[in-house]
């Protein structure tokens, strides 16, 4: 099984997926550290010195590569994967896709003062969720194709829509 969450950035992909791999006794892969392990560089350095379409084909190449290997694993996606060179359809045939669905007055309280978050870089509240409410627009329509949506999403809550979703078969 194949397990993507999905969602805008601070939505608790990492900290929810590490808890679900835990539990399902399965590999957690962060995608966003995979491709930072493969330019020997972080997220943002990768934005600053080759730009974000670099950094989207690179995310796209790696998502294929795990999409399409034998492995059984979560993973993470970063915010904008499913929206960028076929995503969401990649993720959609190779796997379930769990779209999680946090506020973004939530995510903003999560991520102000955060630097790792090239897109999204503000330490003021305000124009954060101003960014966070238009990528949430812009990216929605590509989330709401997942497999299935876990609003206000928990450890607890996703367990239970994927128990729901495979019959209890994992």
């Amino acid at each position: 099984m194949k397990l993507f969450l999905i969602g805008l950035p601070g939505a608790g992909k990492s900290t929810i997926g590490r808890a679900l791999a835990t539990r399902l006794a399965m590999e957690f892969v962060d995608l966003d550290h995979e491709i930072e392990v493969r330019e020997g560089m972080s997220v943002p350095e990768i934005f600053s010195s080759h730009g974000e379409d670099y950094f989207r084909r690179l995310e796209a190449a790696l998502l294929h590569n795990w999409a399409t290997s034998d492995k059984n694993f979560v993973m993470s996606t970063g915010g904008g994967t499913p929206c960028f060179f076929e995503g969401i359809n990649v993720i959609n045939q190779h796997g379930i896709s769990v779209f999680l669905d946090e506020s973004v007055e939530i995510i903003v309280s999560r991520l102000v003062n955060n630097t790792h978050r090239p897109l999204l870089l503000s330490d003021n509240a305000e124009d954060m969720r101003i960014k966070l409410e238009n990528l949430r627009a812009a990216r929605l329509s590509y989330y709401e194709q997942a497999t299935i949506t876990v609003h206000s999403p928990t450890l607890a809550k996703v367990a239970e829509n994927l128990t729901s979703f495979t019959g209890g078969r994992q």
